[in-house]
């Protein structure tokens, strides 16, 4: 397999485990906030739509032909989902988002140059290769966001159904595992073990 090749599959399959916390969750638990910085499911996979729609999209000359919400003015309006916006259609726009990336990376070469106008000038001009690499990480840190989010909503966990990428444990084994973990760290408490770095 080629580097676009790669760079692409990681992407696809990280997508594909954001995508995958929304399902089966009504419209109150897919909207609400569940941090205290109003993160939401919904939220973050409209958030990701829209950052494929300008990473591989408005960067490279490709526009969608799709306003940003961000254009009314309203700050952080890609992170949360209005009450008029449904889960099918965050979902819809999440779909049409991966669809334009795609034909983006599928139609450039690794080393095309694009021009991202919000980066410092002595990156605003990067190539395809490096805006792979970057929303990559981008789409897998929100993952691991709804990975989180999930577990609160639902206490579901896992990266996918086909592979939930933890230990089989028992609800009580959990709890136990669990317990052990807050009895470390208040251990580590009562000794006053130094803040770790980084």
């Amino acid at each position: 397999m080629d580097t676009k090749a790669t760079l692409h599959r990681y992407l696809a399959l990280r997508r594909d485990d954001l995508l995958a916390k929304l399902d089966g969750l009504g419209e109150y638990d897919l909207h609400r906030p569940m941090t205290p910085t109003g993160t939401s499911l919904l939220g973050l996979a409209k958030h990701v739509a829209y950052v494929q729609l300008g990473y591989l999209g408005d960067v490279f000359d490709r526009p969608a032909g799709r306003p940003y919400p961000w254009d009314d003015g309203e700050d952080d309006a890609d992170m949360w989902a209005t009450a008029d916006e449904r889960g099918a259609d965050v979902v819809a726009l999440y779909r049409f988002s991966a669809a334009h990336a795609d034909a983006t990376i599928e139609a450039l070469p690794l080393d095309a140059v694009g021009e991202v106008p919000w980066w410092p000038e002595e990156r605003r001009h990067p190539t395809l290769h490096t805006v792979l690499v970057h929303l990559t990480v981008e789409v897998a840190r929100h993952a691991g966001h709804a990975d989180v989010v999930r577990e609160l909503v639902d206490g579901s966990v896992g990266m996918n159904r086909d592979n939930p990428n933890l230990p089989e444990r028992s609800a009580e084994e959990w709890r136990a595992f669990r317990a052990r973990i807050e009895g470390a760290a208040r251990t580590a408490a009562r000794a006053g073990a130094p803040a770790a770095d980084g």
